[in-house]
């Protein structure tokens, strides 16, 4: 029997962080030396207050069902994390806790959208919100990022594409894959014009723990109540607690639009894991040393291996401001190597110099590759020559 599958499932464009990384795995199984500098997560291990926290729950016997919408509890620490690093209040009735923040964004994007409806992604984008938005019937929006603008939308590009069908549109800040931030002079002025046309901001600030230098996170909700008003915040404890296999998320907003979203995942997920949300409790209530440490030691990486990447044969790149990703240029270095694409580039790179990055053609940006930081000081120097050597030992 043949089994037809749904249109819009059929519409999907796999992963292609998830994909390489898999192959990458898979040839580490096989006994290959491969350097993996794909996967979006942080290399420490979730503190130990966090799994400790988590036992206990156990042991206590919190192993069952919790409110849909979350642990009150949970919400209660968000709320105050808020308050505390935005300034800005959430009531309870605000806030919403998920299995993970991409579970946030589905479930936004289903209560959202009707057939048809708009949103405005500026590329280079995570990989997720095109299909995500596909998903719940809407037409993505793309809006280039210049890379000599540090691949950040301006306003003027923003009213360019606002239509009648226009219904959100997307800030990633700090951004994977770029890891650039938006300023507060920038984020106000898009923001003016999402309010002068009703246009909902969808604000991911999953990365916002990890800014480097002199550089400052900014949520465009904190700048006026109007915009509070506007924004829908996407965040978790993923990256910022390490804690990504945990799956939990969260969205902070509208009521009326976290209420739909609590409903829907009454008939989904019915609530995020109860250990996990007991284990956030903790991330957020307890210390947070740990976050400063390890964005220190991201911010090392960073410095040490920037000028190594940009010191390879058609390699150019914008540093960072945040997140742990790198995302050089390599279209010159694809011409002097004989690749078509970069696409076979990185497949080259990773068959034959056991190092595997992320093409940029997943993000919206085709000429650029994601490389993480999120892994040793020591592999990434290994991994950045043996990309060096490649790209010298094909050169033309």
């Amino acid at each position: 029997m043949e089994i037809q599958l749904a249109r819009r499932v059929k519409a999907l464009t796999p992963s292609s962080t998830l994909a390489i990384t898999a192959k990458a795995k898979e040839l580490k199984a096989e006994g290959y030396d491969v350097i993996g500098l794909g996967a979006g997560e942080p290399d420490f291990n979730t503190p130990q207050h966090i799994i400790q926290a988590a036992v206990q729950s156990m042991n206590d016997g919190h192993t069952k069902y919790t409110p849909s919408a979350g642990l009150p509890a949970l919400k209660k620490e968000i709320a105050n994390k808020f308050a505390k690093d935005q300034g800005i209040k959430y009531d309870l009735n605000e806030i919403i806790v998920t299995n993970g923040a991409k579970h946030a964004l589905y479930t936004l994007f289903q209560v959202l959208l009707d057939e048809g409806d708009e949103v405005i992604i500026p590329t280079p984008y995570w990989v997720s919100y095109p299909e995500q938005v596909k998903l719940a019937g809407g037409n993505p929006i793309y809006v280039e990022g210049k890379e000599n603008n540090q691949f950040k939308i301006t306003p003027e590009q923003l009213s360019s594409v606002i239509s009648e069908k226009t219904k959100a549109m997307i800030i990633n800040s700090p951004s994977n894959p770029t890891g650039m931030l938006y300023t507060a002079e920038e984020l106000k002025a898009i923001g003016e014009i999402c309010i002068a046309h009703g246009v909902l901001i969808i604000s991911d600030e999953i990365y916002e723990k990890l800014v480097y230098g002199e550089h400052k996170h900014v949520s465009i909700a904190e700048l006026s109540p109007q915009l509070k008003e506007q924004t829908i915040i996407i965040n978790g404890v993923s990256k910022s607690h390490s804690m990504t296999g945990w799956r939990i998320g969260y969205a902070a907003g509208n009521k009326a639009i976290i209420q739909a979203m609590t409903n829907l995942a009454s008939h989904s997920t019915s609530n995020p894991t109860t250990t996990a949300q007991y284990g956030s409790i903790a991330a957020y209530a307890g210390s947070q040393d740990m976050l400063n440490d390890m964005r220190d030691a991201f911010e090392q990486r960073l410095n040490t291996i920037f000028d190594k990447i940009t010191a390879i044969p058609g390699f150019t790149c914008v540093k960072p401001q945040g997140a742990f990703y790198l995302f050089p240029n390599v279209s010159k270095a694809c011409e002097i190597t004989g690749y078509s694409d970069v696409d076979a580039f990185s497949q080259a790179l990773l068959e034959e110099a056991m190092v595997a990055v992320i093409p940029g053609s997943g993000f919206g940006a085709p000429n650029n590759i994601r490389l993480s930081y999120a892994t040793s000081l020591d592999l990434l120097e290994k991994a950045v020559e043996r990309i060096h050597q490649f790209v010298e030992s094909k050169r033309n």
